[in-house]
């Protein structure tokens, strides 16, 4: 019970923050006092996308015991998608005045368009690709994987090394991706200035809204047979396989939906920040991701999602503040979160609460005795 109230308490939580940022923002006047600048709106905008991307780790490691540290490429690859129509949407305003090619294309003296890059012209067809281009590279490494039975700590290091091999591949400049740059200088979204305060305000919103219709819809998944059966395959996968199940094909399903909302939290991120380069796909990011979990609550989701709004608030300060100190304070998380909170801070709440209760009905029986 307590458990189903801290869910409620978070989703209310996060339902009131963009209940004020819309009220403050968007209803009442700048003369009252109450908006928020454009830093906070955007710093709040990627708790909410890292949120996002925590959950998308959660339901594949949390529910179906799939420890993924390449998460980040997904998350990478729906900012790339992103990343490619803003960029389309600069035109003759670059830097080269060039109406077809982006700037680092002229630089590099491109003579004409990649041809992946036809049709991100378009927001629908590249909203479109901001699920389908993570979701086929999760099916396509996950046919392999889950068909050969790779598990465990394998599947670990063979999911780090994929980020790790499209780290470098979008760092070189043939590739077409901006090379070590990225993507940047976006000018407009849907006609609309970026920068402008109102979108600002439109993609915080979005963000959150779309971090509640994540949980929920994770949520959902979670109570019907499906996610009874990821459980049950996490707790114990032989005894699944031998009662008959096709084991590979629900981690198959589950991981190419985990992947989707990366991807979305990704496109959500992008256009926020303002940049997407090769370091989104970096082995420590993927490490970071596991750590938020780990911290929130494994096998949660809105604990995976408190645990990446508390991480990166905290490393927000120490780099602000003491950006020396920023990694030892996440290595301090790890290792005390693996010592003293196994079951993370939801679970840690909800195991004292249950102690408490126990502790109290004990007196409260021997004081009637």
């Amino acid at each position: 019970m307590l458990l189903i109230f801290l869910r409620k308490l978070i989703l209310s939580s996060i339902a009131a923050l963009l209940m004020y940022v819309f009220i403050a923002n968007v209803v009442l006047p700048e003369s009252f006092g109450l908006a928020l600048d454009s830093y906070t709106l955007t710093i709040i905008g990627k708790y909410l996308c890292f949120a996002m991307l925590a959950v998308a780790l959660d339901l594949v490691w949390g529910y179906c015991g799939i420890l993924s540290l390449g998460h980040t490429a997904f998350f990478a690859l729906g900012g790339y998608a992103m990343g490619m129509y803003l960029m389309r949407q600069i035109g003759d305003r670059g830097t080269y005045g060039d109406s077809e090619l982006p700037d680092f294309m002229v630089f590099l003296n491109w003579d004409e368009l990649p041809w992946f890059w036809f049709g991100f012209d378009q927001f629908w067809f590249a909203g479109l690709m901001v699920f389908l281009v993570p979701g086929i590279l999760a099916f396509v490494f996950g046919w392999f994987a889950f068909r050969s039975r790779v598990s465990g700590v394998y599947l670990s290091i063979i999911t780090q090394a994929l980020t790790y091999a499209l780290m470098l591949a979008f760092f070189r400049n043939e590739m077409g991706f901006g090379g070590n740059n990225g993507l940047t200088d976006f000018k407009d979204i849907l006609g609309y200035s970026v920068s402008s305060p109102d979108v600002r305000v439109a993609l915080m919103l979005l963000s959150g809204c779309g971090l509640i219709g994540c949980l929920l819809l994770c949520m959902q998944l979670m109570k019907t047979k499906f996610g009874r059966v990821l459980i049950a395959i996490r707790d114990s996968e032989s005894r699944i396989r031998f009662l008959g199940y096709r084991v590979e094909y629900y981690k198959l399903l589950v991981f190419v939906i985990s992947a989707m909302i990366a991807g979305f939290a990704g496109a959500l991120y992008v256009p926020q920040v303002g940049i997407i380069n090769p370091g989104e796909f970096s082995p420590l990011a993927s490490i970071e991701v596991v750590v938020w979990v780990a911290l929130g609550g494994r096998g949660s989701l809105v604990g995976a999602a408190l645990g990446a709004i508390a991480v990166n608030a905290a490393k927000t300060f120490f780099t602000g503040f003491y950006p020396e100190a920023w990694l030892f304070f996440l290595g301090a998380i790890f290792v005390i979160s693996t010592l003293y909170l196994p079951k993370g801070i939801l679970g840690a709440i909800v195991d004292l609460s249950a102690k408490y209760q126990s502790t109290r009905s004990t007196s409260l029986k021997e004081s009637c005795s």
